[in-house]
């Protein structure tokens, strides 16, 4: 962030109190009620006019939020604003696909638009500040909040950070968070919250140094660079210390090595929380752990409100280090503009989702999509198909947006999956007559083709909607059978936050679509695709496991001493179990499509490279070619994996480091070409100060259209 504002940031911080700089420090939850069951409306209300309030949590519309920003401006002795801060995970009035489901179309265009749509809607409503993106890397599908996330791989969650935070904010120097249709982003959670143990929320994360650096942290860091103007800390513990009091992870890492100079938010209540976990011994100890740490802001809990004037008249907290987080805070607030602009345009509110935002989401999703089954070309439908049932639990849902679907979630209904098809097909479409599965089965028995629509309800993922067991709800793989002893070609829809156990039905099925949570357009999306208006050209973000038991199962794994080997299936004493197949039902970075591609090795502009070249800049330029054999018009994503043979650091079995979405006629050809440079090749040690190294040895570089790739050519680094 641009550091235009110091000049008035310290004049400011001269001017103000101890107890209105704890003030700063603080953020409160609003409902509007400030009644008795009001919770901390009222409480908000007068530490607003006290001038005792930094932020408010949970406030939108610009009437509410001009009201209590008169309260803070026109009323406290100083009339610093407010920051308005909501949780904006996948949209505010237009709900695009979730992020989970985002990265499947393996195009940053698409969290982008997202971003655009949701900062447009989100300002004008007079909030500032949103809870997004998150960027939690995670091998674990049982974890609810994978929906939020960007699945497995740090590099696809690094770009689509990127992405978000160009799209919230605008330009990496922050110089367009005070317009009008920008909002400042926060990177979250900070960090390794996709390790809790289980898949369980707010559990354990025991983590080596490398592991946190490689996998945890890039995302982060990418972030940091496109210029995200604040952090969250975690929930869970990082090797026994809680993220919420590790000075290693935000002072130490954050604001030294990185040179962070935005401000770390807590999580709701994730202050309060170091004392049950066991952490801090009380109030006061908490707000000095957190502190001391490196955090700046406390979100609903207020113990650094309620005692930092004791520990700094203590000497447990120094002056200085309030006034750098107050300081902190101050600066994203000049540079909002909200000093020069506190109040909202009540007139210019954006009050629903327009045509445009429903078209960009409509996109989102039926890009988002990707097909995992297609025997017998079952898809795309025939729109001339004179009868198609539609059938299943979810097929006449309206609740599709997915989890964390802010105000327009509850407000706006999504497109339901029999309403679009009914407006797609040319022929009659049917749905069941009643709600059981025999109702089910004569509806397909009437008609040449079916779509069975099926999936987990949007409350089953997300936040503390953790599943032990992540196949279908009860009666859908009963559901399925049924409609496949009818023998007539259907096809399955998907309709989920999380990768599923698919289980024995998968057979049964000739076609099968992933279609996430796709948003206020759901509908509209998936018949987008299963006519073939749109081509599928999504991958999945993350590995489906065969069984629950498997997990965790993920590409960028590392090899073992005695690793499974596919040509060798009898081996007894290889890494594998006695009574499932190896590897992930489906692989990282797998989807198919209505036409057919080749793709072609990769290709090396040079075939060794040394270290020191690495280190001043040099890149290795890798091409591949790919083209479309099929008769359809496609979308393929050409993907490029390394893997370091030998190292002093065991790698993963691959890394990816490249992707390129591209669409083709039937019979084109085009070259897709990316760089690998030092921070491809190399990879971080052990060392808790931060050691990046590039190591001489041999580089296998991998190109296809799967982590599953395996044409390669060799690179040496000496």
């Amino acid at each position: 962030m641009r550091r235009t504002y110091e000049d008035q940031v310290e004049a400011l911080l001269g001017r103000m109190t101890t107890a209105e700089k704890f003030g700063q420090l603080q953020q409160l939850t609003w409902t509007g009620d400030t009644g008795p069951g009001g919770g901390q409306t009222a409480l908000t209300e007068a530490a607003a006019r006290a001038g005792l309030l930094g932020s408010v949590l949970n406030i939108h519309g610009a009437e509410h939020t001009n009201a209590l920003q008169r309260m803070a401006v026109e009323e406290s002795r100083l009339g610093i604003p407010l920051l308005f801060g909501l949780d904006v995970i996948h949209g505010f009035w237009t709900t695009f696909p979730i992020p989970l489901a985002q990265a499947a179309s393996f195009d940053p265009a698409v969290a982008e638009s997202d971003a655009e749509v949701s900062a447009r809607e989100t300002r004008t409503n007079g909030v500032h500040w949103t809870f997004s993106p998150m960027m939690d890397v995670t091998h674990e599908p049982r974890w609810g909040r994978i929906a939020e996330s960007s699945g497995e791989d740090p590099y696809l969650n690094a770009v689509l950070a990127v992405a978000r935070v160009r799209g919230y904010q605008g330009p990496a120097d922050g110089s367009g968070l005070a317009s009008k249709d920008r909002v400042a982003a926060c990177a979250k959670h900070f960090v390794a919250y996709g390790g809790a143990e289980g898949g369980r929320d707010y559990n354990t994360v025991d983590v080596s140094e490398q592991r946190l650096r490689n996998l945890y942290l890039p995302p982060f860091k990418a972030a940091l660079d496109a210029g995200v103007a604040t952090v969250m800390a975690a929930f869970n513990t990082v090797s026994g210390v809680p993220a919420h009091a590790n000075a290693h992870t935000m002072n130490r890492i954050l604001k030294e090595e990185w040179g962070f100079d935005g401000f770390v938010v807590s999580d709701y209540t994730g202050v309060e929380e170091l004392i049950a976990h066991g952490f801090a011994e009380d109030g006061p100890d908490a707000a000095r752990l957190a502190l001391n740490a490196g955090l700046d802001m406390e979100m609903v809990s207020t113990r650094l409100a309620d005692h930092g004037e004791e520990l700094l008249a203590a000497g447990r907290v120094e002056m200085s280090r309030l006034d750098d987080a107050v300081a902190r805070i101050l600066r994203l607030k000049f540079a909002l503009g909200l000093f020069d602009r506190p109040y909202a345009d009540e007139s210019a509110a954006v009050t629903g989702p327009t045509d445009e935002a429903r078209e960009a989401a409509r996109t989102a999703g039926a890009r988002s999509m990707v097909l995992l089954r297609n025997e017998d070309a079952v898809l795309p439908l025939s729109p001339a198909a004179s009868r198609i049932a539609v059938v299943g639990p979810l097929a006449d849902s309206a609740d599709l947006h997915g989890t964390w679907a802010g105000p327009g979630g509850t407000r706006f209904p999504s497109v339901t999956v029999l309403d679009a098809v009914r407006e797609a097909a040319a022929g009659t479409v049917v749905a069941p007559a009643g709600p059981g599965v025999a109702e089910a089965v004569a509806a397909v028995e009437s008609a040449e083709v079916a779509v069975v629509v099926v999936g987990e309800e949007p409350a089953l993922s997300g936040e503390a909607a953790v599943r032990s067991a992540i196949g279908l709800p009860d009666g859908q793989e009963e559901l399925i059978a049924a409609v496949a002893a009818t023998g007539r070609p259907f096809a399955v829809v998907l309709l989920n936050g999380r990768p599923l156990t698919i289980g024995g039905w998968l057979e049964s099925a000739p076609g099968v679509l992933e279609a996430w949570h796709p948003g206020i357009e759901a509908g509209h999306a998936v018949a987008d695709v299963l006519f073939g208006t749109v081509a599928p050209g999504g991958k999945l973000p993350v590995s489906f496991p065969r069984d629950v038991g498997q997990i965790p199962v993920y590409y960028n794994r590392e090899s073992t001493g005695r690793p499974y080997r596919p040509a060798v299936p009898d081996e007894k004493y290889v890494s594998k179990y006695l009574d499932l197949e190896d590897g992930p039902l489906f692989p990282f970075g797998f989807g198919l499509g209505y036409t057919t591609f080749a793709t072609d090795g990769p290709r090396l502009d040079r075939e060794e490279v040394t270290v020191a070249e690495l280190e001043r800049g040099a890149a290795v330029e890798v091409s591949v070619d790919v083209e479309n054999t099929g008769a359809r018009t496609g979308d393929e994503v050409v993907q490029l994996y390394v893997h370091d043979v030998a190292a002093s650091i065991a790698q993963p079995v691959r890394r990816l480091r490249g992707f390129a979405r591209v669409t083709l006629e039937p019979g084109a050809r085009t070259t897709v070409t990316f760089r690998l440079g030092a921070e491809d090749l190399g990879f971080w040690t052990n060392d808790p100060a931060g050691t990046f190294t590039v190591e001489p040895g041999r580089i296998d570089v991998y190109a296809g259209t799967s982590s599953a790739a395996s044409a390669y050519r060799t690179l040496t680094v000496r």
